[in-house]
């Protein structure tokens, strides 16, 4: 493959239809990614994101639309679509007969780095990542996080021009969750073109230069996080921790809507009505109603539950195969 520096490496969807039967998957998505940038696809599950990723990386075929990366057509050209994107799928890697470092090396090589380099690489990803300890041990004996990171520096000891993250910190701890979020930035920062498919929308919003939010097949909203925020400004998100067993309040005029995950219902006020809504929570504690509760600005979060009706903790939808 030619791989000119010149060329322009914006990877860009235009007008993607995906069906299956009566099931439209994908409906008409239009979105592109410029080299450097971190990109957030957000959705709920099943809303339609891994099957997208499935039709960038050429395991589906659109039924509709384009698909191109620099000068590459990737759905007439699907070697094109393997060679020139890095994947990292939702389910862990078939590493369990593998050394960690070993098979970090060899995806590495196998994708067309040079050795003495990628060695290099793997040994700065198992420092930064903090996984050192087992970098000599079979993939057969690793947790399922530590898996995730093994994982991850295998896509990105040679990245491609577009490096896909599926979920990418699924079962990782809080404190290498940091570390691998520093890592994601830095793939941007060295020119790769990173999307980032995820459903925790508070970790996403630290991450992303851009993000478009995907609903049922349809990219509902896309922006800066600041942007898709905008609507939002005036707004406060008064949080409630309920008693265990105890039904939701019953919600004030002044709440303007609450969505309740667990013992966790988080409602939006206007910021004119922040003392209003800390009286009410007081009185809530008082009644033993609630624990505690917590007020602060808005996040993007309340505006994916506004635009989705999700929360990024939903369990209830199931994924499109």
């Amino acid at each position: 493959m030619t791989d000119s520096t010149a060329a322009d490496w914006t990877f860009r969807a235009a007008n993607v239809t995906k069906t299956f039967g009566d099931l439209r998957a994908n409906d008409a998505v239009t979105l592109e990614i410029r080299p450097g940038e971190v990109y957030g696809l957000l959705g709920p599950n099943g809303a339609g994101k891994t099957t997208l990723v499935k039709q960038v990386i050429g395991l589906l075929k659109p039924t509709s639309g384009s698909l191109t990366l620099g000068p590459y057509d990737l759905v007439d050209d699907p070697d094109a679509a393997r060679q020139l994107c890095s994947y990292l799928p939702q389910a862990q890697m078939p590493i369990d007969s593998f050394k960690a470092r070993q098979v970090i090396v060899l995806t590495g090589m196998i994708r067309g780095g040079d050795a003495a380099a990628v060695r290099k690489r793997a040994d700065e990803l198992i420092e930064e990542l903090d996984i050192g300890e087992w970098s000599e041990t079979l993939g057969t004996r690793l947790s399922g996080g530590v898996k995730r990171l093994v994982g991850f520096a295998m896509v990105t000891a040679w990245p491609g021009r577009v490096v896909i993250l599926d979920e990418p910190t699924n079962d990782v701890d809080p404190r290498r969750r940091r570390l691998l979020w520093q890592q994601i930035r830095r793939l941007g920062d060295q020119g790769s073109s990173v999307l980032l498919v995820t459903h925790n929308v508070l970790e996403a919003e630290k991450s992303v230069d851009r993000l478009a939010i995907i609903n049922d097949g349809r990219l509902i909203a896309e922006g800066t996080p600041s942007s898709l925020k905008s609507e939002d400004r005036g707004r406060m998100r008064l949080q409630l921790m309920v008693v265990p067993g105890r039904p939701t309040p019953e919600m004030p005029v002044f709440v303007e809507n609450h969505t309740r995950v667990g013992n966790n219902v988080m409602t939006v006020i206007a910021e004119t009505d922040s003392a209003h809504g800390i009286g009410w929570a007081q009185e809530l504690v008082g009644l033993g109603v609630i624990e505690e509760y917590a007020l602060a600005a808005t996040t993007l979060e309340d505006v994916y539950i506004r635009l989705t009706g999700h929360t990024s903790e939903d369990p209830t939808a199931e994924a499109l195969a």
